[in-house]
């Protein structure tokens, strides 16, 4: 952090009709021999693409993302030296509404943040003889507006050509025209540094097909439901204006924009009448179909090229892989790749295409660990996790449903009322930071959210009944369970006591471990207390006759994966629960909370067929059906599409949700077998359970120490098994019916 900053944020002093363009030419002090060295340091109120001398200072885009802004705006550091040392002389910065004066949330609302659109930048060069020169913004500065007439996250971008100021971040550019900057009053205590990683674009993809469809409009389809945008390279009459509309599915033949609500999710082009190209990026959609309007010369003058989806997520490295031999399982994990892709778009989203967007917490509680096995996540959620603290604190303890919280701008939804603390939501506060000790190993974010898990915990013990369950106030409970109403989400079959309370137990006992591990003895005192008591009134208040209150999938779910059974308990709910799954034709019967954890409760007491017939089941509600009607992502309902090819009557219908992939991360512990037997996987298990119809499973990740990898295939009645242990590392081969062996790092080779 840097507490002696020189630069000021900037915006114009007058109104513009246009994204503003910021300039500042300078020259480089002589006499002080050659640049040793150049930083600059960058953000904006909205977002930012900064300009040395016309060349793009980095690859990074949207910056500087969204944070919850009233506590906590990101600079980015940006080593430039190459670019000075060329003779730079002009700094340009140009800036897009963003987060911060965008859009948010469905209600229609935006600039919920301020309504300044401002640039702020500092370029700290260091000469050879230690000799310092600051170009910051601040009133010297001009402003003029260029050619993005409008750019907004949900509707899109209009970028006219003809207004286009080439260059503009050019030293000898004619800026008769551009006018001064005003100083916006912004406490630059505010300002940190980034924790996770930029937003970049991350690979292009060429359309599939282009065809009319039956009332004459031309679609495009990308094959892969996508976050991004478009770029357009296009020759046309001057002010022949070419539309894009972006929708993830089609209906009836034509492109189904309903799913978006009031998104227009359009970015429209006004060409200059020579060779243009377009690329919009103040904007993002989730799309896999792209609707065109006004080409000049219509379908047939689209060329190779002028059409390319640009893939845009944060950088995040992938660690964790995962196939199988059945095409439509291995089908299904690279929708949840891709869902997390389109998702993690600098905050973890629900979704990326409609008027919403937000960091709701429920989602990632379920897909944390799921998460930390495909990319290095680490750095991204600690960076959440920051304004999840923030947001926290200035609720009085309670989690908010989404992080950053814009609700409480926008006013929480009637439905959703009273607004405090809920089970699963706001439990991420605990859940999120133990998968990522779980998977990197680090106890660092242990450390720094420890004080935000006790702070959930304690203010959920003062929402407990005097029956010491949790059974009170707004939950969202078992959301989404395939059996409430298209329109009633939340009607789920589980009690929203036994979800919620067994959830808080989870939480206590999780938050009672990470104190034993930071060695705070008086906390872990406190949390094994109220975990022991939860557990305790759990049973009381819910448990009788070998049945726990509302006996459906998700309470026997979240009772024996939470370990709030003792052995002979176990027994019968384990039964109970596969019986309840045999009952529904082996089809999914849970939402939000049971999903992530039903194949676990049922492997864990003996029922793996049944998990797998679970899994692998392909008639609605399933996690295959939506492979099976061509998804190439996971959708928030279990049928978003319905078999005749409609989509789901609901208003809130999305066909890019993760959590409901959450399954994934049994996929890889348990059908592949590898998995941390201690955080970080400095020993690491290798249990591979073999079930259904598949004849071989393999995982590897790329763990702390190293790669990780298993491949089993079967044998006729046998199986081989071939693991990977990381050098540094210890493993364990833990096969059914056979004791442990211990394994040394390197390559081991089974057969049984």
């Amino acid at each position: 952090m840097v507490d002696d900053w020189q630069a000021r944020f900037i915006a114009p002093a007058g109104s513009l009709d246009a994204a503003p363009l910021f300039r500042r030419e300078f020259t480089l002090d002589a006499g002080h021999g050659e640049v040793a060295a150049a930083q600059l340091e960058l953000s904006a109120l909205g977002v930012c693409e900064a300009f040395l001398d016309g060349e793009p200072v980095s690859p990074d885009v949207l910056t500087p993302g969204w944070t919850s802004y009233e506590w906590r705006i990101r600079h980015s550091s940006t080593d430039v030296t190459e670019l000075v040392r060329r003779g730079a002389s002009v700094l340009g910065i140009a800036v897009g509404n963003g987060w911060y004066r965008g859009r948010l949330g469905w209600t229609g609302g935006a600039a919920y943040y301020g309504d300044d659109r401002a640039a702020f930048a500092e370029l700290r060069v260091t000469f050879a003889d230690g000799h310092h020169q600051v170009i910051a913004t601040d009133e010297s500065w001009t402003v003029g507006a260029g050619s993005v007439v409008s750019d907004d996250l949900y509707d899109g971008q209009t970028i006219d050509a003809r207004r286009r100021r080439t260059g503009w971040n050019l030293p000898g550019f004619d800026a008769d025209d551009f006018e001064a900057v005003r100083i916006v009053e912004k406490d630059l205590g505010l300002l940190e540094p980034y924790v996770g990683p930029p937003v970049r674009r991350q690979e292009d993809v060429l359309p599939e097909r282009i065809w009319t469809s039956p009332s004459g409009r031309v679609l495009v389809d990308f094959g892969q439901n996508l976050v991004g945008w478009l770029r357009v390279s296009v020759v046309g009459p001057s002010g022949a204006v070419v539309s894009i509309r972006h929708a993830e599915v089609l209906e009836n033949d034509e492109l189904g924009v309903r799913p978006l609500r009031s998104a227009k999710a359009t970015d429209m082009f006004v060409l200059s009448g020579e060779s243009d190209t377009f690329e919009p990026t103040f904007t993002f959609h989730g799309f896999r179909y792209a609707e065109v309007t006004g080409w000049p010369g219509g379908i047939e003058a689209i060329r190779e090229g002028d059409l390319v989806a640009v893939v845009v997520s944060s950088e995040l490295r992938r660690i964790g892989a995962f196939a199988s031999s059945n095409p439509l399982l291995n089908r299904f994990h690279e929708n949840v790749v891709w869902g997390m892709r389109g998702n993690f778009l600098d905050v973890p989203t629900d979704c990326p295409q409609r008027d919403e967007r937000l960091g709701w917490t429920g989602d990632i509680s379920a897909f944390a660990a799921t998460a930390a096995y495909l990319y290095d996540v680490e750095s991204f959620l600690q960076d959440w996790l920051i304004d999840l603290a923030a947001e926290q604190t200035h609720h009085d303890g309670v989690v908010p449903y989404v992080v950053p919280d814009i609700l409480k701008y926008v006013g929480n939804p009637a439905e959703f009322a009273p607004f405090d603390s809920t089970a699963i939501w706001s439990d991420a506060a605990v859940w999120v930071p133990w998968a990522l000790w779980e998977a990197y190993g680090d106890d660092t974010v242990l450390r720094a959210t420890f004080d935000s898990m006790a702070s959930h915990v304690r203010t959920v013990r003062s929402k407990l009944s005097a029956s010491g369950v949790w059974d009170a106030g707004f939950q969202f409970g078992d959301w989404l369970d395939p059996d409430a109403p298209p329109d009633a989400p939340a009607e789920a079959k589980a009690d929203t006591g036994v979800v919620a309370t067994a959830s808080a137990y989870r939480s206590a006992d999780l938050t009672a471990r990470a104190a034993a591990i930071l060695g705070r003895v008086e906390e872990q005192e406190e949390f094994r207390r109220m975990a022991v008591s939860l557990r305790e009134a759990f049973h009381a208040s819910y448990v009788s006759d070998e049945r726990i209150l509302s006996d459906c999938t998700t309470v026997y779910t979240l009772a024996i994966a939470f370990g709030l059974l003792d052995e002979n308990d176990r027994v019968w709910a384990g039964e109970r629960l596969a019986r309840l799954v045999a009952d529904s034709g082996y089809r999914i019967s849970t939402g939000f909370a049971g999903t992530p954890f039903i194949t676990d409760a049922l492997t864990s007491t003996g029922h793996v067929d049944a998990a797998y017939r679970l899994l692998l089941q392909e008639e609605s509600p399933s996690w295959l059906y939506a492979v099976t009607m061509g998804a190439t992502t996971v959708w928030e309902r279990w049928d978003s599409m319905l078999p005749d090819g409609s989509i789901n009557p609901g208003e809130m219908t999305s066909f890019n949700h993760y959590a409901l992939g959450a399954v994934a991360d049994w996929m890889h512990r348990v059908v592949a077998g590898i998995a941390p037997l201690e955080p970080g996987y400095r020993t690491v298990l290798f249990a591979p359970r073999p079930g259904g119809d598949l004849t071989w499973a393999e995982a590897s990740v790329d763990t702390p120490l190293g790669l990780a990898s298993i491949h089993w295939e079967r044998e006729g009645d046998g199986l081989s098994v071939t693991v990977r242990v990381p050098s540094g590392a210890s493993g364990v081969l833990r096969l059914e019916g056979e004791s442990d062996v211990e394994l040394s790092d390197g390559e081991h080779r089974f057969r049984r």
